[in-house]
């Protein structure tokens, strides 16, 4: 039983943690906005103003939509936090080597006894992206047909 409980444990902190956001700055902070009123774009509109460099990584999962969704809102709020109103997203995908997480369990002692472990590969997300400043009125400029 005590097992099964340091277990869970063990995996609820490995899937909370790991998570991380990077900047570098470019221009002048503003008063931090509310994360709802940031806008992601694929280019800049005309006239936006680069605030900072952003690099965020999802918790450790299993490459799942959901991943993806924590990275970019991870952007959007660090970016709200420098008072930017939009962000350029450069890019999504997975950061680095997978994880594994292992999950084992055995005996000591005279009635010895075997084990089992079991690796649950497990990789993060990262998204990268530019903080932007966007004036009122400023609009994205059409994107090319393909």
């Amino acid at each position: 039983m005590e097992f099964r409980i340091a277990a869970v444990l063990g995996l609820a902190l490995v899937a909370s943690g790991c998570a991380s956001t990077s900047k570098v700055m470019l221009g002048q902070a503003r008063a931090p906005v509310d994360p709802a009123v940031v806008q992601v774009y694929s280019t800049p509109p005309a006239g936006s103003i680069e605030i900072a460099q952003l690099e965020s990584a999802s918790g450790v999962g299993f490459g799942t939509q959901g991943q993806t969704d924590a990275a970019v809102a991870r952007l959007k709020r660090e970016a709200a936090a420098l008072g930017a109103n939009g962000v350029v997203l450069m890019g999504v995908g997975s950061g680095g080597s997978p994880v594994s997480l292992g999950v084992g369990g055995g005996s000591y002692g005279r009635h010895g006894g075997g084990g089992l472990s079991v690796g649950i590969p497990t990789q993060q997300k990262r998204a990268a992206g530019i903080a932007i400043w966007v004036p009122p009125g400023a609009r994205a400029e059409p994107q090319p047909a393909d």
